[in-house]
């Protein structure tokens, strides 16, 4: 397990580190007005990927770590929600965001390239993670890795060759770069794939609302997590929503220490739900203790390291250090609380845990919001971690109650069980 969670954490890390360096790249080349009009149309996709699919992802990886027959059926299930959400979304993104942003003065171009943009950052996307979910499912983890930190590489690479070599200084040229990019590793992954079987074309039935479920948390926590950086598009200067996005990015990176022990766990953990998530529990303490030392120091790493980002980012982002070093810490309480809903997610209890992320990213999105509106950017900052910490009793509460509801069950099935084996 230690050698898996190296390896699983290394090309995290890795990935963590080739993004960020993309991220620097775009910031330095795009400038900081054309980078916060692509902060935001990120933002928006980061919010509509997680409608693609409705979910299915998740439901993939259960079934297929449970029973492997399952991974024909699951793999149809996942193209067919994919493509046809995925179009769905690109569709209504490409008619609604040219009459909120200018990417190019043209109109039809404006709207070409919002739609690259989209089509590449959702569809694309997915279809890349998708990849990677299916050797997770199929606990190879070794492939897995390899696509996180290919794709990773992939996109710095682009990044590089467009700004460095070829002089891209706008969202509209790297745009078709970015698509390029992203199609390219899409084959390769797919074409890694085609040795563990083709799909079965049909939806499992049993699976939508799981799906649904599932996905609706990470829409509104999406939602939740992009509402302050829109909002804040809206009051503040360029750059303090291009310094506070890029200070989130640094928070989602140092989260990926934490993600690479649940996505490694989640199988195994899946597996050890199947009668109950009590008899999981004394799994899911150990990973909960491992997730909040390794929060703590993927958090004083960030600290220590954040008055070098200006060297990457350039001297424009004078708010940058400030930022990073308010927000890094909310990766704790971040990593308690996924460690809840993870457990939830594992064994099924999908309703549940909906109802825990889609209430607190509801209520979350109104408060960052408001917040945000009122007192940027320490509203924002302050809204932040109340989220975090009220994210934190609230699932460990659920899970808790779930826990003593299955184990009560089960001494009450004990008599029966020991009468029917006395007949």
């Amino acid at each position: 397990m230690l050698m898996s969670y190296a390896a699983s954490g290394g090309s995290l890390v890795i990935s963590s580190a080739a993004q960020l360096l993309t991220f620097a790249i775009l910031a330095r080349f795009l400038g900081v007005h054309e980078f916060s009009l692509f902060v935001a149309i990120t933002a928006i996709s980061n919010i509509a990927v997680h409608m693609c699919g409705l979910g299915a992802m998740e439901c993939l990886v259960r079934r297929v770590a449970r029973d492997r027959a399952m991974y024909p059926a699951m793999l149809g299930h996942n193209l067919i929600l994919t493509a046809a959400s995925g179009v769905a979304l690109v569709l209504i993104g490409a008619v609604l965001l040219p009459f909120f942003f200018t990417l190019s003065p043209d109109p039809a171009s404006n709207v070409a390239v919002i739609t690259l943009m989209l089509a590449t950052n959702i569809v694309l996307v997915r279809v890349i993670v998708l990849a990677e979910q299916i050797f997770i499912a199929h606990s190879d983890f070794a492939s897995a890795n390899t696509v996180v930190v290919g794709f990773a590489l992939a996109r710095t690479a682009a990044a590089g060759l467009a700004c460095l070599v070829f002089g891209v200084a706008s969202i509209a040229s790297w745009a078709i770069w970015q698509f390029v990019c992203h199609v390219l590793v899409a084959l390769v992954c797919w074409r890694a794939l085609r040795g563990l079987g083709r799909p079965e074309y049909r939806l499992v039935r049993e699976e939508l609302p799981l799906g649904l479920y599932f996905s609706v948390p990470f829409i509104l926590r999406a939602v939740r997590q992009n509402a302050d950086l829109l909002v804040l598009s809206l009051v503040a200067t360029a750059e303090i929503v291009a310094s506070y996005s890029v200070a989130r990015r640094m928070l989602e990176s140092s989260y990926l220490s934490v993600e690479a022990l649940n996505r490694l766990v989640y199988p195994g953990s899946a597996r050890a739900t199947v009668e109950g998530l009590q008899h999981a529990m004394p799994r899911v303490r150990k990973v909960l203790v491992a997730a909040t030392l390794i929060s703590i120091a993927a958090a004083v790493a960030v600290f220590v390291l954040a008055p070098i980002l200006p060297l990457l980012f350039g001297q424009g982002y004078v708010s940058l250090v400030s930022f990073v070093r308010i927000l890094c810490w909310a990766v704790i309480p971040l990593a308690i609380w996924a460690v809840a809903m993870e457990a939830l997610g594992a064994s099924g209890h999908q309703p549940t845990r909906a109802a825990v992320m889609g209430l607190g990213s509801v209520l979350g999105a109104a408060l960052a919001a408001v917040a945000t509106w009122y007192a940027p950017p320490a509203g924002t900052f302050v809204s932040f971690y109340i989220i975090e910490i009220a994210m934190v009793a609230a699932s460990w509460t659920a899970l808790m109650r779930i826990v003593r509801r299955d184990r009560e069950r089960a001494i009450e099935q004990e008599p029966e069980a020991g009468m029917a084996h006395g007949r």
